[in-house]
């Protein structure tokens, strides 16, 4: 009383078997899935991930400048707070912080980012502070200007 599936009476390695070898496809439906997830994740995360105090930064039409590692930048932000990276700091703590840091094996850049409402004095003494420290690497952070360029040498002609 059993059925068999094999088709008339033939021992299972019959036509039927021919039909159902190996498969030289490639079914890439579930790698796509897994790269679109990763593409959103990333797409989530990469803003987050920006580092720093938030600072309004001057603008100018300058590039940037092409860095390996991660920058070490002393921020002063708009209240006039000191932070080596994202931790607060006072002028007199910000010397002994860098010093440490490059006893660390920092040789990179310092970058100092100063809030355009912050007077130009006060970047200026953090930098001489650090400058004064022995670093010579010391560069200043701005933001690219938006909007329509002007010719170079423009200005003075009629």
């Amino acid at each position: 009383m059993g059925a068999s599936l094999n088709g008339g009476g033939q021992s299972g390695r019959g036509r039927h078997a021919r039909k159902h070898g190996p498969v030289a496809e490639i079914n890439v439906t579930p790698m796509v899935d897994v790269m679109l997830v990763l593409l959103i994740i990333f797409m989530v995360t990469a803003p987050l991930l920006t580092a720093g105090v938030p600072v309004d930064l001057p603008k100018t039409q300058a590039g940037r400048l092409g860095e390996d590692k991660e920058p070490l930048a002393v921020t002063i932000d708009a209240q006039g707070k000191i932070f080596v990276q994202e931790t607060e700091v006072t002028k007199e703590e910000i010397v002994p912080r860098l010093i440490a840091i490059a006893d660390a094996g920092y040789e990179e850049r310092i970058f100092v980012r100063g809030d355009k409402g912050v007077p130009y004095g006060d970047v200026m003494e953090v930098m001489g502070l650090i400058a004064g420290a022995g670093f010579t690497r010391i560069g200043l952070v701005t933001e690219q200007q938006r909007g329509p360029q002007p010719q170079a040498g423009a200005k003075g002609q009629r």
